[in-house]
């Protein structure tokens, strides 16, 4: 189950990435920078939520332990990859990738990524058998 759901990062990426073209080609140009990034981290949360769903649907989760596994993988992975991503494909800096990470300043990838890391413990959460019905 675990080599599945690590497989099943990947679509994530494409995922993003229409989720940016959504935001660059439609709302993004109606609203200022800031704007669009805040709406786009709520609207790629939705769409990995949704993503989530239909994963456990197929390959549901065996428990609590599994799912915070798989999160923490999945959060390694999408942080690993948007540093190799931003610094040597699209040849940002450093500190450019850094900027998103500053919530003082209303840039809200942090709050992406810890949903990332929440999302197959929370879907495992909706999903599982009551306490009193089965093993969490």
């Amino acid at each position: 189950m675990l080599w599945k759901y690590i497989l099943a990062w990947i679509p994530m990426v494409f995922i993003a990435i229409l989720n940016g073209i959504l935001r660059e080609a439609g709302y993004g140009r109606c609203m200022t920078e800031l704007a669009a990034h805040q709406v786009s981290c709520a609207t790629g949360i939705g769409l990995f939520f949704l993503y989530t769903l239909f994963l456990s649907r197929h390959w549901p989760l065996a428990n609590t332990r599994q799912a915070v596994i798989i999160g923490g993988i999945w959060l390694g992975l999408t942080v690993a990859f948007e540093f190799v991503f931003g610094l040597y494909v699209m040849d940002h800096s450093f500190r450019r990738l850094l900027e998103d990470y500053n919530v003082t300043e209303g840039r809200l990838w942090p709050v992406v990524l810890a949903a990332v890391a929440v999302l197959p413990y929370a879907v495992y959460r909706m999903r599982a058998p009551s306490a009193s019905g089965g093993r969490r």
